[in-house]
Parts: structure tokens; C-alpha cells; sequence
């Protein structure tokens, strides 16, 4: 007993040390001593990076809110889209700015509500070549375009593989080309970059985005689930709430389509 004892002795007082060791190994943001946050880097005027850094409206709000609670934060580029979901998988960054939600996203993220800004996803057409446009059934009788890659959901995919004839090839420049030459009649992409790429190239007054939008999607910021910065997730919300009530969100929306020079008003989602 007495032999136990005088070996236990050193052993607990050895236990501090051993454990600020293996705390001090730990990543610093295991204890959200800073916040990490990453995004699509070609997603302009959400998220994109210019060679530097990432900027955008995601990144301008979601920093916004932090510095308004005081949280510190690290905006880091981590790569190309697929990079980013699977770094935020692995719990090696505390947050993703802005995405939509999908089931197989909410295993491993937390979705602030209410949403950061919409995303709809739009049928361009060429301005002289449009045709009435009412809803998705309006599109059986005409040949369409999308690029590879894209997804719109299981919903559209499944209406468009039982009912439409699309082209699924190239890029966003590829399916604008072919719109304009008249070997599709309407080309399927999101709004924003559908219009960051038509204002870029001067093309704006060619084409034009259908009324009403093909899906209503919307946004937003989510904390990765097993992130020791969840603790701020409700604080966040809150914060985001009152911005969002105030119109906060599509006043920075705005100010990212101007520096773009894109001209789209945040509000209504229709050219200036």
C-alpha cells in the first residue's frame, strides 16, 4: 500500500503539465480561440477569390456580424468548392459562408437561419429568341443548356431527366455562346453567375433572365457541427436576425454587384 502510494504521488502531480501539453498540441481554433471561415472561391458576388483573398457579400457579412460580437476570426482560401465542403467535413474550419442546404450538408453543418441572401436559379434567353415563360412545363418543347456539374436539386433533376431535353456541357461561356448562336433555346444557371459573367463580357442587353425564377433558392451561413466555435452559434443568430430585419444583408449584397459592376438591384433581383 505504502509502495502504491508513493508511486501514485508523483503521477498525479505530473497530470497539470501532461495535460496543458496536450492542450497547447491542439489546433488553436479547438477552442475557438479564433474563428476559421472559408467559402466557394468562384461564386461571384457571394463568395470569389482574386488571387489574394476571398472576398464577396458572404464574406463581408458573416465578418460583419463576428466583429460585431467581438469574435475573432481568420478568413482562410482553402481551394477549389469540393475542398472547402470537405475541409468543413473534417472539422478543420469552424465555418462555411453561404451555401444552400442539402440533406447530405446538414450531417455536418448547422445552418444559421433566417437565410443570408436569395439564390435563384434563372432561364436566360436571348433577348430577340424569348418565348412566354410561366413554368418549368413551358421548357418541354424547346432544346436547353446547362453546365456541367451544375445541380439544382433532386426535384428539378428528376423533372428534367423524365421531361426536358438539355444539353448538359462546358462552361457558363460554352452555354452563352450556344444560346446566342441558336443551337439552345434557353440556358439554366444561377442568377448570379449567370449575370457576373454576362456583365463581365459586356453581353448584358444580349440576354435576359425569365420571369419567375426556376427555383427561389436562397443561402446561407453555416458553423461545422463539431466545432468548439458552435458555442457562439446562438449569439450569431441573433445578431444575423436583426440584421437581416434591417435590410443589413442586401445593403452588402448591393455594394458586392457594384463593385463588380454588375446591375442588379439586391432587393428585386432585376437589372438597373
Amino acid at each position: 500500500m505504502i509502495l502504491s502510494q508513493k508511486i501514485a504521488a508523483p503521477m498525479a502531480a505530473a497530470l497539470p503539465a501532461v495535460l496543458t501539453a496536450l492542450l497547447l498540441s491542439l489546433p488553436a481554433h479547438a477552442a475557438c480561440d479564433k474563428l476559421v471561415l472559408s467559402a466557394d472561391p468562384e461564386y461571384a458576388p457571394l463568395h470569389w477569390y482574386d488571387g489574394k483573398q476571398l472576398r464577396g457579400a458572404s464574406i463581408d457579412l458573416a465578418t460583419r456580424v463576428l466583429g460585431d460580437l467581438k469574435i475573432p476570426y481568420e478568413v482562410r482560401y482553402t481551394g477549389p468548392w469540393k475542398r472547402v465542403l470537405a475541409v468543413a467535413a473534417a472539422g478543420d474550419i469552424d465555418m462555411v459562408v453561404t451555401l444552400k442546404i442539402t440533406p447530405e450538408r446538414e450531417r455536418f453543418l448547422a445552418f444559421v437561419q433566417p437565410a443570408a441572401f436569395p439564390n435563384p436559379v434563372a432561364v436566360y434567353v436571348e433577348r430577340e429568341r424569348a418565348f412566354i415563360f410561366r413554368n418549368r412545363d413551358d421548357l418541354k418543347q424547346r432544346r436547353g443548356g446547362i453546365a456541367l456539374g451544375n445541380k439544382f436539386g433532386l426535384d428539378f433533376e428528376r423533372y428534367a431527366e423524365a421531361n426536358l431535353k438539355l444539353d448538359e456541357a462546358g462552361t457558363i461561356e460554352t452555354n452563352f455562346r450556344k444560346l446566342a448562336s441558336g443551337r439552345i433555346d434557353y440556358y439554366i444557371v444561377g442568377l448570379y453567375p449567370g449575370e457576373t459573367w454576362l456583365a463581365k463580357h459586356g453581353q448584358s442587353a444580349h440576354f435576359i433572365a425569365m420571369r419567375p425564377f426556376l427555383a427561389a433558392d436562397q443561402n446561407y451561413i453555416a458553423f461545422v457541427r463539431g466545432s468548439a466555435c458552435m458555442r457562439h452559434f446562438a449569439a450569431f443568430e441573433a445578431r444575423l436576425k436583426e440584421l437581416v430585419k434591417g435590410g443589413g444583408n442586401l445593403a452588402i449584397l448591393n455594394a458586392s454587384l457594384q463593385q463588380l459592376g454588375i446591375p442588379l438591384d439586391a432587393s428585386t433581383l432585376v437589372r438597373k
